[in-house]
């Protein structure tokens, strides 16, 4: 079995139920079992204006599918909820971004791990950090560490 951490992000479409339905579409991949899931963040867009807030959390899953193939059934899952990808950084009803698959080091044109933006993101760090404290990010250290990097950036946990 491999651990995987899963971002999950939406600001389209009534976004709180959109993350609260996928970490339910989780619950169903393939050869997965869903571990853990952090409280729901309200962000605003990084690098991007006039969008409506994000809805973010992270999840921790525990697989037998390959790297590849877990992105594969992630991009599945998307597609369920109306992902459309028209331009970088477009709104989006559902994200789901693999950042960390065990310890591994992967750069092929499919797929970075760790995800190469993670760790100069607030709302990764810090649903992350929620459900894995001592999380480490391979090259990088411990996650923890970069939370001073992050510190501007606002982010709010949604009560339960």
């Amino acid at each position: 079995m491999h651990l995987a951490y899963i971002a999950l992000g939406a600001n389209l479409a009534d976004p709180v139920a959109q993350i609260t339905a996928a970490l339910a579409a989780l619950r169903d991949l393939p050869q997965s079992r869903l571990l853990r899931a952090s409280s729901l963040y309200r962000t605003a867009p990084v690098g991007i204006h006039g969008q409506p807030d994000f809805i973010n959390a992270v999840a921790a899953v525990e697989t037998t599918l390959a790297p590849q193939a877990l992105l594969a059934a992630l991009f599945a899952v998307e597609g369920q909820f109306g992902r459309r990808r028209d331009f970088h950084h477009a709104p989006r009803t559902l994200d789901l971004d693999l950042l960390l698959y065990d310890d591994a080091i992967l750069d092929t044109p499919e797929l970075t791990l760790p995800h190469p933006r993670m760790h100069l993101r607030a709302f990764v760090l810090a649903p992350l950090l929620e459900i894995a404290p001592d999380c480490r990010i391979p090259g990088r250290g411990l996650a923890a560490a970069w939370l001073p990097a992050v510190s501007m950036q606002q982010i709010k946990r949604l009560a339960p």
